[in-house]
């Protein structure tokens, strides 16, 4: 079994800003890769669900007898839950050990995907997204923090383009899957699709991880302030962000007072983490540089990609009519470059400098974004 280094919390006593020395390479056991590549597929499932639904929205309005506006919500409900759990999931992953914590919530994510499949009403199919985005936030985080820990400096590259797999790649494909799914079996298959390399994954982190106890006794001495106020916070927020441009924005009171909640309890949020001993958050890890700038980059790209991914299904399906297929083959084409390009970062890392690739990537993708500016109902009809 693989000995987990207690490493989580351990960036704060590094200094990003100097450059640290590279260790000896040395052989990494397969059951590392075991889970390595487990925790990873889990992280790639979780992101995978978020858009795979997008694209068949209008299938799953239709059969749960939800209308527009309303069944908004599908989604909504779980990328909030998935936003609130993942600061935390690290503070869990040391109270009930990483091998518990990770295995549990990949069994709870396969079987919410089941039950989601069989959701009869809208509450139904709200409630279940919702606690599937719990799990699913959890396999995200854990995934990076398997890469970090259990390989070697040298290693990590490739591991690191692995979670790229999930972090790109997966909302890219996304619709492309859940449009092949729900024209030729229905929407049901989009969840059920989970199953066969959910079963995968918990069968490669049960035989990889090591059995630790459990930590309970730091329940106690958790950040518990910061936690509720980071939940309500980043929950009222997300909840604006998704519905505020259906409800007019500051026009709807209730958008005005969510944005009251997530201003006041973000604020206290900040202030608590920047004062505690023992934050949930290590807040000021973001003043080195190299991390602030490396968060900084990611948060942008994440705007940019999330934001373009999400839109172009919805023009597609509203605008030009096309239907789930439709959508995952055009949107296939975001995805195929990715599938090809990312198992060469690593030798890309290590031959050029890291700074050029990032640029180089940042450059391309906002010309193709530019690009696409001027959609309407008659861009690229021909």
């Amino acid at each position: 079994m693989i000995a987990l280094p207690y490493t989580i919390n351990a960036a704060s006593t590094l200094s990003s800003d100097r450059p640290q020395p590279v260790p000896a390479a040395r052989t990494v056991s397969a059951k590392t890769w075991l889970a390595v590549v487990g925790a990873t597929l889990g992280a790639f499932m979780a992101v995978l669900n978020i858009q795979i639904v997008n694209a068949s929205l209008a299938d799953i309005q239709g059969a749960i007898g939800a209308g527009i506006d309303d069944g908004g919500w599908i989604s909504t409900s779980y990328l909030i839950a998935e936003i609130v759990v993942i600061p935390f999931s690290g503070w869990l992953a040391q109270v009930f050990s990483i091998r518990i914590y990770l295995l549990t919530n990949a069994v709870l994510f396969l079987a919410l995907s089941a039950a989601c499949a069989l959701a009869r009403d809208l509450p139904q199919m709200i409630v279940l997204r919702a606690i599937q985005g719990f799990t699913g936030g959890v396999l995200i985080p854990m995934a990076f923090t398997l890469i970090i820990t259990l390989l070697p400096k040298p290693k990590q590259p490739i591991g690191l383009a692995l979670f790229a797999l999930s972090a790109t790649f997966a909302p890219a494909i996304g619709p492309t899957i859940g449009g092949y799914l729900t024209e030729n079996f229905g929407w049901q298959y989009i969840f059920y699709v989970n199953l066969a390399p959910g079963a995968i994954m918990i069968a490669m982190l049960y035989f990889s991880l090591e059995a630790k106890p459990m930590k309970l006794s730091l329940l106690r001495q958790g950040d518990w302030p910061g936690i509720v106020t980071m939940a309500i916070g980043l929950g009222a927020l997300q909840t604006v962000l998704e519905e505020g441009n259906k409800d007019d924005w500051f026009g709807s009171p209730f958008i005005v007072r969510l944005s009251v909640i997530a201003a006041v309890a973000l604020s206290l949020f900040l202030l608590i983490e920047l004062t505690s001993n023992k934050p949930l958050l290590n807040l000021r890890l973001l003043f080195r540089r190299n991390f602030g700038f490396g968060i900084s980059a990611n948060f942008l790209l994440g705007i940019a990609l999330y934001g373009s991914v999400y839109i172009l299904p919805v023009y597609l399906s509203r605008i030009q009519g096309y239907n789930a297929e439709q959508i995952g083959m055009v949107l296939a084409w975001t995805g195929l470059p990715q599938l090809l390009l990312i198992p060469l970062v690593p030798r890309l890392m290590n031959r050029f400098d890291a700074r050029l690739v990032i640029g180089v990537g940042f450059a391309l993708f906002a010309a193709s974004n530019f690009m696409n500016i001027h959609m309407t109902a008659d861009y690229a009809t021909d």
